[in-house]
């Protein structure tokens, strides 16, 4: 079986024959992206034109994105594991696991950087079926791999592989944090949109022509108000996508609106932990809810 993968070219390139006059004007016109760039210009402009959905292109340009991106660019830090100590009995630790409510645990002996294993949740059954369970004996071999591990090829070991979790070290052989599989597909599906990203000098808050603003979600609730001559509360939360955070009673994700006030907040960009991005823009409604409200009190 031949895995070659034929060159791209249009239906009538096909040896010894010519080529009309309208297909050579069309690529002189229209020639084929060159480069990631041209080829996501292109993608974008699709969006634009409705031929792809906003979530199509979101997807696309995170599997571009994956390829960028190393492990120690999305890991959870070693000092944010959620880890197990093997010294520690069932006892102890089980009302740990249900509090954090991870499926998967680095179980560690002595140190967190000699991790000995990965203990699955559902494994812990056996605890309460058995009168003498083993948890050493539950535990699940564990992966590790360098900090510099490119995300699509970690992507495909995990799939491969069928493993869910990788620990990642350092240039030292000490633990630096941990990656799961959903950490890499949240960059696809979930937390990558390069369409909202903001170059380093434009600033937290960027108007859209359509009246909208994107708003990076750790602006401080001071310069919003600023910025949108709002009057929200910094004594609580100190960032905008604090105050949402807040509002919702839990980390949103992607799509998900809050009103507050007069204006409307769509997450743009959110992970399991945190809001990354935010469109804000003011309620069309707003002034008619006033205007009735005077109505209903005169």
């Amino acid at each position: 079986m031949n895995d070659s993968y034929p060159s791209r070219r249009h239906s009538s390139d096909k040896p010894h024959e010519k080529r009309s006059l309208l297909e050579r004007l069309t690529d002189f016109i229209s020639p084929e992206p060159d480069s990631r760039g041209e080829l996501l210009e292109i993608l974008q402009d699709a969006h634009e034109r409705n031929l792809i959905d906003a979530d199509s292109l979101s997807m696309i340009e995170g599997v571009f994105q994956v390829s960028e991106l190393c492990a120690r660019d999305i890991m959870i830090p070693r000092a944010q594991m959620d880890a197990i100590n093997i010294a520690d009995s069932p006892h102890d630790f089980i009302p740990y696991m249900l509090e954090k409510g991870h499926s998967r645990y680095p179980v560690y002996e002595g140190n967190r950087d000699n991790v000995i294993g990965v203990l699955l949740a559902k494994d812990l059954l056996r605890y309460y079926a058995e009168d003498e369970a083993d948890v050493r004996g539950m535990l699940r071999p564990a992966v590790f791999i360098p900090e510099s591990k490119r995300l699509n090829v970690l992507l495909h070991d995990f799939r491969v592989n069928r493993n869910h979790i990788a620990i990642v070290v350092d240039e030292y052989g000490g633990v630096a944090g941990l990656i799961t599989i959903e950490d890499v597909l949240e960059q696809i599906v979930g937390d990558i949109e390069d369409e909202y990203d903001f170059d380093e000098e434009s600033g937290n808050i960027i108007a859209s022509p359509d009246g909208r603003y994107r708003v990076r979600a750790l602006t401080e609730i001071e310069q919003f108000n600023e910025e949108f001559g709002t009057h929200y509360s910094d004594e609580e939360v100190d960032t905008i996508g604090g105050l949402v955070t807040h509002h919702f009673g839990r980390v949103p994700h992607r799509g998900e609106k809050v009103r507050i006030d007069d204006l409307i907040f769509e997450v743009l960009r959110a992970d399991a932990r945190q809001i990354h991005m935010l469109l804000v823009r003011r309620d069309p409604l707003a002034g008619q809810r006033e205007r009735d409200a005077l109505h209903v009190q005169t």
